[in-house]
């Protein structure tokens, strides 16, 4: 699809296909209502601009839509993302399964991490790391995670 493409989209359409880049409900209204995008960059940095106007409750929504890394039940684009934890030893893909459920446990929320061109053990060492975190700490790192997620699902809507 390319940016006319996305820009011609019915609302529906659109805020659809701005969902499948962040479950923010409120993130893909902000970004369906912004069209029509210039480019690219110009559609990023909106994206960007609408993520940091969103509160708790709204990049809570967007971690709920997101599998846990590891999750064999991912479906593409995440799958895509989380290649790393997928060819991971079983050792270390039991790790990651224990620390997510500890993560989950202390914070409410799921681990977020951009996976995309990690390896397992390298997702695993920012996991151990981010658990010694308190909340405060933690929730704009994961926010900050989700951007970049977003940033890159919006160039495979783009086909980038």
């Amino acid at each position: 699809m390319t940016v006319g493409e996305l820009n011609a989209l019915s609302p529906d359409d659109a805020f659809a296909a701005f969902l499948r880049c962040c479950g923010s409900r409120r993130w893909a209204d902000g970004m369906t209502a912004a069209r029509p995008f210039a480019d690219v960059p110009s559609m990023t940095t909106t994206g960007d601009v609408i993520w940091s106007a969103l509160d708790r409750a709204d990049w809570l929504e967007a971690f709920a839509a997101h599998p846990r890394i590891g999750d064999a039940s991912a479906q593409k684009w995440a799958a895509q993302e989380q290649a790393g934890a997928a060819a991971a030893a079983d050792d270390v893909k039991e790790r990651l399964a224990q620390l997510n459920r500890d993560y989950e446990a202390r914070f409410g929320y799921i681990f977020i991490v951009c996976a995309t061109g990690k390896s397992a053990s390298e997702m695993l060492t920012i996991l151990e790391g981010r658990l010694s975190n308190d909340f405060e700490r933690e929730l704009p790192i994961a926010a900050e995670q989700q951007r970049q997620i977003t940033r890159l699902r919006l160039a495979k809507l783009l086909d980038r």
